[in-house]
């Protein structure tokens, strides 16, 4: 068995005996509940106009906001090294667009794709740590007591943006998104249960945690937020595998600001425990590929010699192999986006994709054209298109910034996704190639 990363032994020279041996030893598992975040790399900010040198102050404002999301921690931006590697936001880039605002005037807002494994080795140059795109998934009971009463927060319905809890839902969403942090809330279909908004308020785990059975998640969170002294305070308890349920509290003058900051310490200190040191970013990346309907000794070999002919990759070793399904660890060169670019010429990787999930928290803008790229080292000119705000006037990251989608990993294997620096890539082997438009294979 190949150690991960390492050249695999010829797979002529594999027998079957060895084969089901690992199907026997890999076993199966329960599915996880870890997500893997879309939009790490992805990012919107306000920018005075179009001119070279607005840009170049937008470029270094979305990376600022990128590298906080992707070391876990806003420490970064006060490491002394940062300064160089903001310099050189340009040169990170993949795409870009200019979204002219509404107004008649020359501001807008530049919406940017920094290359994610650009951005990780910038990281590892500072010494700084590195949190992967897959991530654990929280799940927040959120209680408010106002002066007409208590309420929990709810994921809304469409049409519902009036309801009464509707602003604290935002504010926690837009804050996760900012932070690169999964999280979601349950139904509105309990948000007339009064027995259990008790329960939330009054922090009892048990019967909250009976509750959350039937909805995905790694970590829970029950939160109890009131208004006192002319300021929003929150008390709290998080828990989970590896998380010690302690009380934190906080306050902050606004639902926006209490938001972000409970968000904060829970991103750096889930940052603290999955991130990957510096060290072991390395100068050749490597990412997971799992690949469904592998049913024979024949797939797995026709598959690893696909991936070995591709030419980003540079090696390929098996680290999970079951019953019709292999998950192989690819050393590749560049960028994940051309690897991807490259299976894609292969009609025999055929892409799963999952349905996302969208934390709702603004309108996309309608955009005109496409993104610009993907070459990182000079984009070519931006395009037009509309703006993103919330209905305050703040800015927000945009619903299509920021999604997450099950990780395709098993339970027993979450942990160490968790560790992992890029998105584990589904595929299913198709041993026969399509057939293309015109007949060609």
């Amino acid at each position: 068995m190949p150690e991960p990363g390492q050249l695999t032994t010829p797979v002529s020279r594999i027998t079957k005996q060895v084969f089901l041996l690992l199907l026997v030893l890999f076993g199966l598992h329960s599915p996880a509940q870890a997500v893997t975040v879309d939009g790490l790399y992805t990012v919107e900010v306000p920018v005075a106009g179009s001119l070279p040198q607005q840009l170049q102050a937008g470029y270094a404002e979305g990376l600022r906001r990128v590298l906080v999301r992707v070391s876990g921690s806003s420490e970064v931006l006060q490491r002394e090294e940062v300064g160089e590697v903001l310099q050189r936001a340009e040169s990170l880039l993949q795409s870009y667009q200019f979204l002219r605002g509404e107004n008649s005037g020359a501001g807008g807002r530049l919406r940017m794709t920094f290359g994610s494994v650009g951005v990780n080795q910038a990281l590892s140059s500072i010494q700084a740590p590195v949190w992967g795109a897959n991530r654990p998934l929280t799940l927040a009971w959120i209680a408010v007591q106002t002066s007409s009463g208590r309420q929990l927060v709810t994921a809304p319905e469409q049409d519902s943006s009036a309801a009464p809890s509707s602003r604290w839902y935002r504010a926690f969403q837009a804050a996760a998104a900012s932070r690169g942090l999964p999280l979601t809330m349950p139904p509105q279909s309990v948000a007339g249960n009064r027995a259990l908004l008790s329960e939330v308020w009054g922090q009892f785990m048990g019967r909250i945690r009976e509750e959350s059975e039937t909805i995905g998640h790694n970590l829970l969170a029950s939160v109890r937020i009131s208004f006192e002294r002319n300021a929003w305070r929150a008390s709290w308890l998080l828990e989970g595998r590896g998380v010690e349920a302690e009380e934190s509290s906080l306050t902050a003058s606004s639902p926006e600001q209490l938001a972000q900051r409970i968000v904060a310490q829970w991103a750096d200190m889930l940052a603290a425990r999955y991130a990957v040191a510096a060290g072991e970013v390395g100068d050749s990346p490597q990412v997971d590929i799992v690949l469904d309907e592998v049913d024979s000794l024949e797939d797995y070999a026709d598959a690893t010699a696909a991936l070995n002919k591709l030419t980003p990759v540079q090696n390929v070793g098996a680290i999970n192999i079951k019953a019709r399904q292999a998950t192989l660890r690819v050393a590749f060169s560049g960028e994940l986006s051309q690897l991807q670019e490259y299976m894609a010429l292969d009609a025999r990787f055929v892409p799963v994709q999952p349905t996302p999930s969208h934390p709702e928290t603004v309108e996309s803008p309608q955009t005109e054209g496409t993104p610009t790229g993907p070459n990182p080292a000079a984009p070519a000119p931006p395009v037009d298109a509309g703006q993103t705000t919330d209905t305050s006037g703040q800015s927000v990251e945009a619903d299509d910034l920021f999604s997450y989608q099950p990780l395709a990993v098993e339970d027993a294997e979450a942990e160490k996704a968790f560790e992992s620096l890029y998105p584990i890539l589904h595929y299913r082997w198709q041993a026969a190639p399509a057939v293309r438009p015109g007949g060609q294979e």
